[in-house]
């Protein structure tokens, strides 16, 4: 039977704990598990047969939240990891190499823009900034070097809805595979698979768990990619001396980058969700729909109050009618256009720091995705790394705050902001 997206949130991936019957799932607080004898050790590690043998690797808890994530993006198998950072480096992992580049969107959150253009430099990895709405320019970016493209859904600060099945052909047309980071959308919003998305990767501490309290990451594979198409991607196609040479694509199929994933990414990189965690994680992601739309309802109400403000000069939301972006919503994100959008004030800078700190209802926080409404100032914060220009290209200039709306009293929130702006704008 296929069940409606609300259904699945709250049951996909869990079952009744078969030793106790609860029907919550169970935080599974162990680093090891006891083998049935040696055979069982031996095919666990040799990769022959699917179960638990280090909390590094797997566990029954973090098992039922890749099962959900997979399930609610459409993917065939998801990998959960620490961060939202992790996941960008886990979904990276097996693709890239010494020498090879991935072309990235320059409408990224501050810390992604570093992390590509300075931080996978270590590992021998480079990355090419291109307007992702320039097809043409994607096209020039990619190189025989070039071993993925990838961009935001809808971006963090600034709200843009990239055109992910124009990017998708561009990525296709080469031979790579799309990595698009869903974070500000969720499988709700927007299914990135059903636009031609390889992986989806999320920051699970933002609207996934939705309550502020822990940090996760995760890989959803869509398990469409042909893997040992081209021979760029040796690790997943050709022999792995790890596994006495095992070819994950060969051996696993469409979940091969999946057990990949977990067979050498978190074995060797480390990059494990704690099971409690992944507790809360599910707990949030059971109301994940009630939360988005409630997002999505006052962030239009708040967005549209806020552009007719006289000290307001432009509002990002793209779910307003004068949107450059309104006309993708329907598209891409037809339940909405997130919660998350920048407001730019008339008197600059000065007026930005002042509304965050004349703001009582909001949180002024260096994150988004909270039942509260949360504020910064991106380019004193978030952004602080980034020249000027990069600044100007991710949507974090120094007259605009970012605003992540909550699932407050939409009055409530529109008050707040107009005592903040009176405060901040005399």
């Amino acid at each position: 039977m296929a069940y409606g997206f609300d259904t699945l949130q709250i049951h996909a991936g869990a079952r009744p704990d078969p030793a106790t019957g609860a029907r919550q799932t169970p935080v599974y607080q162990t680093t090891a598990y006891v083998f049935r004898d040696a055979d069982h050790a031996a095919a666990l590690f040799n990769l022959q047969e699917v179960g638990y043998i280090y909390s590094r690797l797997t566990n029954p808890t973090v098992a039922v939240l890749q099962e959900r994530m997979a399930t609610l993006e459409g993917g065939a198998g998801a990998v959960c990891c620490s961060s939202g950072h992790a996941a960008q480096i886990m979904a990276l992992f097996p693709l890239m190499g010494p020498g090879c580049n991935v072309v990235v969107s320059t409408r990224l959150y501050g810390g992604s823009v570093t992390q590509f253009s300075q931080t996978i430099k270590r590992f021998g990895w480079s990355a090419k900034f291109v307007d992702i709405d320039d097809a043409d320019a994607i096209r020039a970016a990619i190189d025989d070097d070039t071993r993925a493209v990838f961009c935001e859904s809808i971006a963090n600060p600034g709200g843009h809805i990239a055109d992910l099945n124009a990017v998708a052909k561009v990525a296709d047309e080469a031979g790579l595979p799309l990595i698009v980071d869903n974070t500000s959308a969720t499988p709700y919003l927007c299914r990135p698979i059903e636009h031609g998305a390889t992986l989806v990767v999320h920051s699970m501490t933002k609207f996934l768990t939705g309550n502020g309290t822990v940090t996760g990451g995760v890989v959803v594979d869509s398990g469409n990619f042909n893997w040992s198409a081209s021979g760029k991607f040796p690790s997943l196609s050709e022999p792995e001396p790890a596994y006495h040479g095992l070819k994950f694509h060969e051996t696993f199929g469409p979940l091969a980058f999946t057990f990949h994933g977990i067979a050498v990414g978190l074995r060797d990189l480390g990059m494990t969700l704690n099971p409690q965690a992944a507790h809360y994680t599910l707990l949030g992601i059971e109301t994940l729909s009630l939360r988005m739309e409630r997002h999505c309802e006052n962030a239009r109400k708040v967005a549209g109050w806020l552009e007719k403000h006289p000290a307001v000069d432009h509002v990002t939301y793209a779910g307003l009618d004068s949107s450059p972006y309104f006309s993708r919503v329907k598209d891409i994100c037809p339940r909405g256009a997130g919660g998350l959008f920048t407001v730019a004030l008339k008197d600059g800078y000065d007026a930005c720091v002042k509304l965050v700190d004349s703001l009582e209802l909001f949180s002024h926080v260096a994150n988004l995705g909270d039942t509260r409404s949360l504020i910064i100032h991106s380019a004193s914060t978030t952004h602080r790394q980034l020249t000027p220009e990069q600044q100007a290209a991710a949507g974090a200039e120094p007259d605009v705050v970012r605003i992540s709306i909550g699932i407050e009293d939409a009055d409530d929130i529109i008050a707040d902001l107009d005592q903040g702006l009176a405060k901040a704008t005399g």
